[in-house]
């Protein structure tokens, strides 16, 4: 699953990390920085200085994965350099992961539909 599945919550480090780290680093900079706990099938995104450089982290619950991606020709288009994260939908992370800008990518919202007769 590299892919987050619909429905779960994908959390974007704002802030440049050090990209030396590895499952347990960035594990503690979950729990340290974002004040969230790694744990829980979140799935944290994190930037390296380089804009053209992503790693991703997960618990699957038999452990951690990581997966790093980088950039051969672009960059990604991140949030503001801040602290703390933003959420981002499957369908932005999508963007984001493919090298897209993110910020255009809107989520439909469907009106319930009343019960028919």
């Amino acid at each position: 699953m590299l892919m987050p599945s619909q429905g779960v919550r994908i959390l974007v480090a704002t802030k440049p990390v050090d990209f030396r780290k590895g499952h347990d680093g960035l594990a503690a900079l979950v729990q340290s920085a974002l004040a969230e706990d790694p744990f829980t099938g979140t799935v944290f995104v994190f930037r390296a200085k380089r804009a053209d450089r992503m790693k991703i982290l997960f618990w699957v619950g038999s452990g951690l994965v990581m997966a790093y991606k980088r950039l051969e020709e672009s960059s990604f288009t991140w949030p503001a350099i801040s602290d703390g994260a933003m959420t981002l939908n499957r369908a932005q992370f999508e963007a984001l992961f493919a090298g897209l800008d993110w910020r255009r990518v809107r989520s439909l919202e469907a009106r319930r539909p009343a019960a028919a007769e």
